[in-house]
């Protein structure tokens, strides 16, 4: 600001004719928390105000910086991009554009921005599975080092890092905290309650299989229920259609093909090792790490199991429900088409819903009452025949705040003001109540929650209980997630379509992901954390040792067994 600027600016403060930043900044916190929050904080009002207060005075300094941050596309950070950003720009003077684009392009920006060193976004929210990429290339700032050195002037006193629940997972194995989570879903097993708990329903079931009809326990009891639902005539319920499907699902060869089997399938079907949170030394991918945790291997020549009987297994579970059980188009899905298609009252069962579409469903009156109860229920996703106990039971979401190192310091603390405003506890009910991506304990625990649980169809009283915890994301077996998530799309894609075997698949899949992993070591550029391939040799080495890859077993459909919903639901209190 040049002299006469600043003279001109101070004179017209004098006179009242311009209000200084923070009384300005203020005014416009009141009214956001007025409009916006209306009283849905575990805040009081005068707390709100305090942590806004907060904001304004530490953003002072960046007034009128132009700051870009980055997200995928979900209701949660839609709401944060056309309803905090503006806020946040308002009150603090910092104006922040939030971008919402797919998250395989939010990985390759990422990956760009990795690779060029130039700064593309300020801050990305970009998933916790990318942790062990993060630890090993150092590319991103170390949030612990961050917050007690160039970010403490910028780093909120009512931050409150103990009230989040997914810190494990944005967590390096150093102990040192590299992103911070900003929402957070959960994979679960989704069923249409009313039918389900309909006695005739029930009684033709029970005819036909000789067990009760209830939540499924593994995929043995999956495949009968979605066989009998497949084509059958539900309309004797009123409301319901003529014809469902057992099963939902999507098959498209696009990069969201890829997640659909990286989160936590193949462990579900009892592909890896036991050991929370991804099994050790096998992880769900299937590549395996020695006791430093450098990747050895993916295919089972090298210990790993990407190729085992138990991954072909998991892959031809899902083809063949896909083909038999589910909307005829939806094998030509992605996710985000795939997911809101429930809401539309015509599916019995999905074996794994992302929660993020629980938003959606709430909102549709296909499957819910009247009294906006709804017709659904969320329960733990059933285990494959290769499952043991111990053993990794889901996938969970941890999309999470980061801030490059080539981010300029400026703009890096401008961006880390953004992304503890939009997590604050002032905002977070408010933003769960749109989102329903839980990640503050003071938030689940609520009054308001306790309110709404009953019209969230098991949703809270999941997050409420121990099991959220045995739901986890990618863990630091993957050294390079952007490099070996596409390596997944593309060949199960093959797999999928019918232009390969699922074997071929899977044998082409490990061996591509070595091929990165040998590249990696040859460069050296993740030091002593990364890859050290193990020497190849016959598989039934592997096979014959303890824990993955696992042998095929001569029978690989276990009896049936299903619970009851309510008894489920007990057990989580």
């Amino acid at each position: 600001m040049t002299s006469t600027l600043r003279s001109t600016t101070a004179l017209a403060l004098a006179a009242g004719l311009l209000a200084p930043p923070a009384l300005a900044g203020m005014e416009e916190a009141r009214t956001f928390l007025d409009d916006e929050i209306a009283g849905v904080s575990t805040l009081s009002r005068e707390e709100q105000e305090a942590e806004m207060q907060w904001f304004v005075d530490a953003a002072e300094a960046f007034q009128g910086l132009d700051i870009n941050v980055v997200s995928e596309t979900i209701t949660t950070h839609e709401y944060e991009s056309q309803v905090l950003a503006p806020a946040f720009s308002a009150i603090t003077g910092i104006n922040v554009t939030h971008d919402l684009i797919g998250e395989g392009d939010v990985v390759e920006r990422l990956q760009v921005q990795m690779q060029s060193n130039e700064n593309i976004y300020d801050a990305y929210v970009n998933d916790s599975d990318l942790i062990g990429t993060h630890w090993r290339y150092g590319q991103v700032r170390n949030l612990t080092e961050w917050m007690e050195g160039d970010g403490a002037e910028v780093t909120s006193p009512t931050l409150d890092l103990d009230d989040f629940i997914g810190l494990e997972f944005t967590t390096g194995p150093d102990g040192n905290l590299y992103q911070l989570p900003d929402q957070q879903f959960a994979n679960l097993y989704w069923f249409r309650y009313d039918w389900f708990n309909d006695e005739q329903t029930r009684t033709d079931f029970q005819d036909e299989y000789g067990y009760e009809l209830g939540v499924p326990v593994n995929w043995a009891a999956y495949e009968d229920i979605a066989a009998f639902f497949t084509g059958r005539d539900m309309s004797y319920i009123e409301g319901s259609p003529s014809s469902v499907f057992g099963n939902m699902d999507y098959g498209k060869k696009d990069p969201s093909l890829g997640w659909r089997y990286t989160d936590a399938w193949m462990s579900m079907a009892g592909m890896g090792d036991t050991g929370e949170p991804n099994g050790l030394p096998v992880d769900e991918w299937g590549i395996r790490v020695n006791e430093q945790s450098q990747p050895v291997g993916a295919c089972m020549a090298r210990g790993g199991a990407t190729n085992s009987p138990a991954a072909v297994y998991a892959v031809d579970k899902a083809i063949t429900w896909l083909q038999d059980y589910a909307p005829p188009q939806a094998a030509g899905m992605t996710f985000s088409e795939a997911g809101p298609v429930p809401g539309q009252g015509n599916i019995a069962q999905q074996m794994f819903m992302y929660t993020t579409f629980v938003a959606p469903l709430v909102d549709s009156d296909a499957v819910m009452n009247e009294d906006g109860t709804p017709k659904w229920r969320l329960a733990p996703s059933p285990h494959g025949v290769y499952w043991e106990e111990g053993m990794k039971v889901g996938y969970q979401d941890v999309g999470s705040w980061l801030i490059m190192e080539s981010t300029p310091t400026d703009r890096a603390k401008a961006a880390w003001l953004y992304a503890q405003f939009v997590t604050s506890k002032t905002v977070d009910v408010k933003k769960s109540d749109v989102g329903l991506t839980f990640i503050r304990d003071s938030t689940i625990n609520s009054e308001h929650f306790t309110e709404r649980a009953p019209r969230l169809g098991g949703l809270v009283e999941f997050y409420r209980s121990p099991a959220r915890t045995q739901w986890s994301p990618t863990g630091t077996n993957v050294p390079d997630y952007p490099r070996l998530a596409q390596l997944w799309w593309q060949n199960i894609g093959d797999a999928m379509s019918g232009a390969k075997t699922t074997q071929d698949a899977l044998d082409t899949l490990c061996a591509d992901m070595e091929d990165v992993m040998s590249r990696l070591e040859r460069a050296g550029v993740q030091g002593e954390l990364g890859p050290v391939l193990n020497e190849e040799r016959d598989p039934q080495y592997w096979i014959d040792q303890p824990g993955a890859p696992k042998p095929a077993l001569e029978n690989e459909r276990e009896e049936p067994q299903t619970i009851s919903y309510d008894e489920l639901v007990q057990s989580w209190q």
